[in-house]
């Protein structure tokens, strides 16, 4: 899959594409509504289909303070939009430029001008435009006046209400894995570089693989029933441990992976950690030989959560 950089203009052989236009963090059921529209737009006219994306979050550009809550790098965004039929990921930075940009120059300079679009898919409470001064009626106003098509497409409900990106946070930062999953269609995924650590899971037994969480949002802090898939594509189960590591000093916050039955070296590999299960909050123990009983137990119930993945 190609990826544009949003601050150029289009190559010839990508114009007159469908946009797919979202911020698409997480890429929920609700986006891949958005996008599945747009790709079967642009199979059924013989065009290409383009899934655009902001980078950085606009949130995170009007409030740089705020705390990790991405639920996905543009690497894994890529990648599933490629799964969802795109042809390209076009990266909208989110700048200066573009947060003065009005919603009639977003339409007409950038869409139509600078990315050639031919349509334009949108969630129905999409915004854009200096002050959030354009929606979905915008964008149909201006269709039918410039001769683009665009459609709305209506929110996804499950069984409690419209799928969101919040409610997938929430659900995280509440340890339910399970309302992730299902908002997702897939579990919460971290990727990222296995990194040395201070080896106190080799001595305890346990080694693990060591990820900093970078721009994540962090889940409820505790041990997790994981899968971690490999660069070679295996992918092998294991109990991860989130948090601060209360046991040790000083704190230091890692996502740290046991895989069961591993012995290899993994350091300076991008491996991705799926979680499965929330199993018990952080704890502190008084001694090594504490910890190391309650480690066996949460690998066992590890063990049995991942049975039937």
């Amino acid at each position: 899959m190609i990826r544009l950089d949003g601050h150029a203009r289009i190559p010839d052989g990508l114009r007159g594409g469908v946009i797919a236009l979202g911020n698409f963090d997480g890429f929920h059921a609700g986006h891949q509504a958005v996008v599945g529209r747009a790709v079967r737009h642009a199979r059924d006219e013989g065009r290409p289909a383009i899934v655009a994306t902001f980078d950085p979050h606009p949130v995170r550009f009007f409030k740089p303070d705020l705390p990790p809550f991405r639920l996905t790098t543009l690497d894994q965004r890529q990648e599933l939009f490629a799964d969802a039929g795109a042809d390209a990921m076009l990266v909208l930075p989110f700048d200066g430029a573009l947060a003065g940009t009005t919603a009639e120059d977003f339409i007409t300079g950038l869409l139509l001008d600078r990315y050639g679009a031919a349509g334009v898919v949108t969630g129905a409470d999409f915004v854009f435009g200096k002050g959030r001064g354009g929606n979905v009626v915008t964008l149909a106003d201006h269709a039918r006046r410039l001769g683009f098509f665009t459609e709305m497409v209506a929110p996804v409900d499950d069984a409690e209400e419209v799928v969101s990106s919040s409610r997938v946070r929430q659900a995280l930062q509440a340890g339910d894995c399970a309302a992730a999953t299902r908002l997702l269609t897939r579990p919460f995924t971290v990727r990222n570089i296995v990194q040395h650590g201070d080896k106190n899971g080799r001595l305890l037994g346990f080694p693990t693989a060591n990820l900093e969480m970078g721009q994540y949002l962090r889940p409820l802090y505790g041990i997790y029933a994981v899968t971690g898939r490999l660069p070679d594509g295996r992918v092998l189960k294991g109990a991860a441990n989130l948090g601060i590591r209360p046991s040790f000093d000083p704190p230091k916050e890692l996502l740290e992976p046991h895989f069961f039955d591993f012995a290899e070296d993994l350091y300076g590999q991008e491996i991705d950690i799926a979680f499965h299960a929330f199993i018990r909050p952080e704890a502190k123990y008084d001694g090594m030989d504490a910890l190391m009983a309650q480690i066996a137990v949460d690998c066992d119930r590890a063990r049995q959560l991942l049975a039937d993945v």
